[in-house]
């Protein structure tokens, strides 16, 4: 769940999954997978920005859980992120395929 602020300065709690579209014009405008449309004061970079936040505390709650970094790539690897940034160390050994013979 993400925060944002209403264009009447109310605040609200919004489940970012349920966002499909966010544009400005000017004002930033989210089409919700239902098809209702809300009206923020946050531009879509900021939008965009907590809901990357959102999840990546998600995913750091979920690795904290679990008892290998093996465990942690697969989870990762679920939720389709990039962990081509990690250094090497703590990422999973690759497959034995892609393993360079000694």
């Amino acid at each position: 769940m993400i925060e944002l602020t209403r264009l009447n300065g109310n605040p609200m709690v919004l489940n970012s999954d349920l966002i499909k579209i966010a544009e400005a014009s000017p004002d930033t405008m989210l089409t919700l997978i239902n098809g209702e449309k809300l009206i923020v004061r946050e531009d879509t970079a900021e939008v965009v920005e907590r809901v990357l936040a959102y999840r990546a505390r998600l995913l750091a709650s979920v690795a904290r859980r679990l008892p290998s970094l093996g465990e942690l790539q697969r989870v990762v690897s679920l939720a389709s992120l990039d962990v081509s940034g990690l250094p090497r160390a703590q990422t999973a050994p690759p497959p034995r395929d892609e393993q360079e013979d000694d």
